[in-house]
């Protein structure tokens, strides 16, 4: 007798669930996995039209599946910099970017007050998501263009320039300058002028050398620019954040809409570039994960009445973010919890599905995070090493001898210690071994 191609298919949803349902069970063996998992493998066959054969799922065009780990990262990061951003008092509003986590200041406000609390929260969220050794390059468009000028760039090529300039996280001072005069036609001397300038970096001495350029200082943009960057670092002092800051003359930042202030956070480790940071000490390495600047006419742009909104802002890039931590992880051999589960209820004999089903309920009911297996005898190896894979805290143990006594064991699951807990103050010791504040 012949299988239609629908019943096939509704074998295959039937055995996918189950095989979800195996795997979540602590009591389930390799052998049944393996058999569910082949029997699977025919059916997909039968359903290509093939005696053999993979079934391949495609992920929807622009999209990406993660697995329970990925996700569970995913959710940690984004976490931190949610939690970073409300902290400073960010209102949520929803933008169709998935890479992206953005927190802007809009609005007149104190000259580098909204700047520099930018460049902090970079400091907060980098220090929190322990990404290693990070420092946040800060440049002025202001101070770009002086040099431009008393460098005898045309003001034409202002724009053009800086693209260039932009390249030297990446490229040698050497590249950069033939693409200025062999393609965009500056003079070989002006380009030298130039690059006396943008391959420094540095902190507040830096700042001091290029307020006391005469020449520099003879430009009101230059002026202008330095001026506010030396209120910058002040504020930085207050922030407690100069270590982590470079004054980098090389960044540009090449979008035409940034009017003032730029900056990007870079990771060390992740390529050859030098950087000074702001203590003066040379780290090699970048990774740029992070990056914004002041933008006060790009708001204006599109309201109706020309409007003007000066705005700072930082975006995050939270896909780099995502797989740097993935990788961090892979090479220190760790793994993240999939689960937030903090207390699992297991039985240690037979007939007790009714009591862990109360007790389960009972510490839902007080907002603590519980499992109980989903079987009505499994047995307490299997449990208890359920809860050391997915590193579960707290084990809840019933006996039956126990539960005569009005007593429950109460493990804990990494040191393996138990103690007997009175029923009526378990809910207590629950939550002091959680550090969960009572209610």
């Amino acid at each position: 007798m012949s299988t239609s191609k629908a019943q096939v298919q509704s074998e295959i949803q039937e055995k996918t669930e189950h095989l979800k349902k195996l795997k979540a069970s602590p009591e389930t063996t390799k052998e049944e996995i393996d058999e569910v998992t082949a029997r699977l493998a025919e059916l997909r066959a039968q359903a290509g039209g093939k005696s053999s054969g993979k079934l391949i799922l495609k992920t929807a065009k622009g999209t990406k599946d993660y697995g329970p780990q990925q996700m569970a990262l995913r959710e940690k990061v984004l976490s931190i910099i949610m939690d970073c951003f409300k902290q400073h008092g960010a209102e949520t509003i929803d933008t169709p970017v998935f890479e992206l986590k953005d927190f802007d200041i809009a609005g007149q406000y104190e000259e580098m007050l909204p700047d520099v609390e930018c460049v902090k929260l970079i400091d907060e969220i980098l220090t929190a998501l322990k990404l290693g050794d990070f420092v946040i390059k800060v440049n002025h468009r202001l101070i770009l263009d002086g040099i431009f000028a008393v460098c005898g760039v045309p003001a034409e090529k202002f724009r053009t320039i800086c693209s260039s300039v932009d390249k030297l996280d990446k490229a040698s001072w050497e590249d950069v300058k033939a693409e200025m005069v062999n393609e965009k036609g500056l003079a070989n001397e002006t380009a030298d002028r130039i690059g006396e300038y943008v391959k420094q970096s540095g902190g507040e001495a830096l700042l001091k050398t290029l307020l006391s350029d005469m020449i520099l200082m003879g430009n009101p943009w230059a002026k202008k620019g330095l001026e506010l960057m030396r209120l910058f670092f002040s504020y930085c002092e207050l922030f407690d954040i100069t270590p982590h800051v470079s004054f980098d003359l090389s960044l540009a930042r090449g979008l035409d809409y940034y009017t003032g202030i730029i900056f990007e956070a870079i990771l060390l480790g992740y390529s050859s570039q030098p950087i000074v940071n702001g203590s003066g000490e040379e780290a090699g390495g970048v990774g740029s994960v992070a990056g914004g600047g002041r933008y006060d006419n790009l708001v204006g742009m599109f309201d109706a009445k020309g409007k003007s909104v000066p705005c700072v802002g930082v975006s995050f890039g939270v896909e780099r973010i995502f797989s740097i931590m993935e990788g961090k992880l892979t090479s220190e051999n760790c793994s993240i919890r999939t689960t937030e589960t903090q207390v699992y209820v297991a039985s240690a004999q037979k007939g007790l599905l009714q009591e862990r089903m109360k007790l389960t309920s009972f510490l839902w009911k007080n907002g603590i995070k519980t499992e109980q297996p989903y079987r009505s005898n499994p047995k307490l190896l299997a449990q208890l090493q359920y809860c050391e894979d997915r590193k579960i805290p707290l084990a809840i143990v019933l006996g039956q001898s126990e539960m005569e006594q009005g007593v429950v064991k109460l493990r804990d699951v990494q040191s393996r210690e138990e103690e007997d807990v009175p029923r009526d103050h378990l809910l207590g010791a629950i939550r002091s071994r959680l550090h969960i504040p009572s209610s």
